[in-house]
């Protein structure tokens, strides 16, 4: 049986020798795990199709969809991609001890406001094994203790690809023990959300009920997003051809991510015109599309979409579809059915895309691309460990930056406040950076 609390109190424990290593030991720990994980890609490939055989039968019974399955399975671009994501969070700056922010007080009295890691974070996530080395490296790089929970599917690759990061960080002697840790039963998720004497961070990753159950049951801070319902803006300006291939991307390139577009709103003044090619287009890629009253007038086969539309997160090969009078319109769409994820324009219009840019209220605003650019290893954070849909601490894809937070340093040189208190001296405040 799991000694939660013993592996938690371990982890604050290590969270303070992480404060203290400098980049040269993190970096070299990144670079060791990257050559260990190369090194047994056979043997992760091995555990993960376990994993597959066994989802399999879950698939069959019902039991999961076939998004779960694909997200579970690692092949040779995955393993690329993990491996390469390890080394490219190595090459990032190093996010702790930087200076943000520094005022004179006054002479010899210098306040500044420095970066430091978050502590420890506890990471609940679903079918997704590739999760584990990306969580690995962001709390390695950030100077954070991890507590990582996956889903059953992937309890064999779960298993040996944490067992070979801390194999990697054992060779470290900087490095402490107790920093990097794997919990596998429901029950840990239970007691892990009551621990926050020891956890000051939970990130979920996984569905809407998933997020939801856990906010509704912890004190701990939550990162994540609910679901990601993301939407693309076709504006009567655009360029047909360049917003096709992007709506066809947005939607097939990976349908169960949860950036890939769910609706697709279009100008009434270009209906006509657009949606027989966009429909054309989704079609031949195998994309089931469901549609207003207004676009079956226009491709009367399609199949009729309503309100719970709108508000679905497919996580398929579907999509729907909608008319709007104009950009106000979509908007209005937008603001009410999205999910604060990523939505996007596509026009010619500079005016409309700032507007757009500037109303929509997602994470993610995006111009003329496809919503699957909203991703960490994309937008160059190295990888994510999550995308986040707050408003506060961090938003969008969740990087380095987004794993640490600051505290206020005070250099003085023996002043005391009553000085200033009885009017002796006075405050310079002087910005220094």
């Amino acid at each position: 049986m799991t000694n939660l609390k013993k592996i938690a109190q371990n982890a604050k424990l290590a969270s303070y020798t992480l404060a203290s290593l400098s980049r040269e030991i993190k970096d070299k720990s990144l670079l060791k795990i990257a050559e260990t994980i190369e090194e047994n890609k056979e043997k992760i490939i091995e555990a993960n199709k376990k994993d597959l055989k066994e989802a399999q039968k879950m698939l069959d019974a019902g039991e999961i969809n076939a998004s779960t399955y694909n997200r579970l399975k690692l092949d040779e671009n995955k393993m690329r991609d993990m491996i390469q994501g390890i080394k490219d969070v190595a090459n990032l700056e190093d996010p702790v001890n930087q200076k943000q922010w520094a005022m004179k007080l006054d002479d010899g009295l210098d306040l500044y406001k420095v970066s430091c890691p978050i502590g420890v974070i506890g990471v609940i996530f679903e079918a997704r094994p590739d999760v584990i080395p990306q969580i690995a490296s962001l709390a390695v790089k950030s100077a954070n203790a991890v507590l990582l929970k996956g889903g059953k599917e992937a309890v064999n690759t779960n298993t040996i690809l944490a067992e070979l990061i801390n194999n990697a960080l054992n060779t470290i002697e900087e490095f402490p023990k107790g920093a990097v840790n794997l919990l596998f039963t429901r029950d840990d998720v239970n007691e892990m959300l009551t621990m926050e004497k020891y956890i000051d961070l939970i990130i979920p990753r996984g569905g809407n009920s998933l997020v939801k159950y856990i906010k509704e049951n912890t004190k701990i801070p939550v990162l994540g997003h609910a679901s990601g319902i993301c939407h693309i803006y076709a504006d009567e300006t655009l360029d047909t051809e360049k917003a096709i291939k992007i709506c066809v991307d947005a939607k097939t390139q990976y349908p169960s991510a949860c950036n890939a577009v769910e609706t697709i709103l279009i100008n009434k003044n270009i209906l006509e015109e657009f949606l027989p090619e966009l429909v054309n287009a989704l079609e031949s890629a195998g994309v089931r599309i469901k549609a207003d009253e207004d676009c079956r007038r226009i491709v009367k086969h399609l199949e009729p979409a309503d309100k719970e539309d709108w508000a679905t997160e497919y996580g398929d090969k579907t999509v729907s579809v909608k008319s709007v009078k104009d950009i106000f319109d979509a908007i209005a769409h937008i603001n009410v059915y999205g999910s604060g994820h990523t939505d996007c324009i596509l026009s010619l219009n500079p005016g409309k895309i700032e507007l757009f840019m500037n109303l929509v209220d997602s994470a993610g605003v995006f111009a003329n691309a496809s919503t699957r650019f909203a991703d960490g290893f994309r937008y160059g954070l190295g990888a994510e460990v999550g995308i986040s849909t707050n408003k506060t601490h961090a938003r969008g894809p969740v990087g380095l930056e987004g794993l640490t937070i600051y505290k206020y340093k005070l250099y003085g040189s023996g002043q005391t406040v009553n000085d200033y208190c009885e009017g002796k001296k006075e405050f310079k405040h002087e910005r220094l950076i």
